[in-house]
């Protein structure tokens, strides 16, 4: 699913003032790319995801997703490409504090209207090595594990593109880079575009893509040469293949985070 950006300027007006948070941004990020937006605070790169994430529209210029253009689109027509195109994870995890993992990963698909839910929550869960933990709420679960259950949330609707706002930002190294192995095999293995935001060159670097931002315009859209990026999925095995994620053992738990507060997105 191709995203095309052409001029696009975002402005928020506070009282009598006008902040332009997008100054006039155009690219292009094909299907099946694993790109990361990097940028200081203020450079517009939260604004940029909300608007890839058809959660905000431009002010102007165009954003056509798929092909279809957003700029036009209600707010209930957004919910719809939301629902059906875009997985949403965030630094916080954003779980609901009592309920069980496989609820969590059910909700995306009560809100659509998804029968057999049970199942294919189930099915999300495996496929982020976590459906051991699917009975456990967030307070029985490290801040590793939690970021599993937000991506297997994000997955149940099987969107063609993943947003990632600082998946990481919550987690200690080693856990991220399990997370990022994650995300790594998802976009390989399943053919998803994956777009992040960070301010970690470390988590960037596990990108194919960087593109940086800085007030309001790209100044930098660069792809990351095969000697400076770093794999984080294990790799090939002893035999010389490539192991899926149940072969890789990613069902084991995630180390050294411990249980993480929810809170709102950053």
């Amino acid at each position: 699913m191709s995203i095309e950006i052409l001029d696009v300027t975002k402005t928020y007006h506070i009282g009598s003032i006008e902040v332009a948070a997008l100054r006039g941004v155009s690219l292009t990020i094909a299907d099946g790319e694993l790109v990361a937006i990097m940028g200081p605070s203020g450079s517009g790169k939260s604004t940029l995801m909300n608007i890839l994430g058809c959660l905000d529209v431009p002010s102007s210029g165009s954003y056509r997703l798929d092909g279809q253009e957003v700029g036009p689109l209600k707010d209930d027509q957004l919910a719809v490409v939301r629902s059906r195109k875009i997985g949403f994870v965030f630094q916080q995890f954003n779980l609901l504090a009592r309920t069980p993992a496989i609820e969590q990963v059910e909700l995306p698909m009560v809100y659509a209207g998804v029968r057999d839910r049970r199942a294919r929550a189930m099915a999300a869960l495996e496929a982020v090595g976590l459906s051991d933990r699917a009975r456990h709420k967030p307070t029985e679960l490290s801040g590793g594990q939690q970021q599993r259950v937000a991506i297997a949330r994000a997955l149940v609707n099987e969107p063609s593109i993943i947003l990632a706002d600082e998946p990481t930002g919550a987690l200690d190294t080693h856990t991220s880079a399990e997370i990022m192995g994650i995300f790594q095999r998802l976009n390989r293995e399943r053919g998803l575009t994956v777009i992040f935001v960070t301010h970690e060159p470390e988590i960037a670097y596990h990108t194919r893509r960087i593109i940086h931002l800085r007030d309001g315009l790209i100044t930098s859209d660069e792809h990351v040469p095969d000697a400076e990026w770093r794999r984080a999925d294990g790799g090939a095995d002893h035999t010389g293949g490539e192991r899926s994620l149940s072969e890789e053992g990613v069902g084991s738990p995630a180390h050294g985070s411990p249980p993480v507060a929810v809170g709102a997105p950053a």
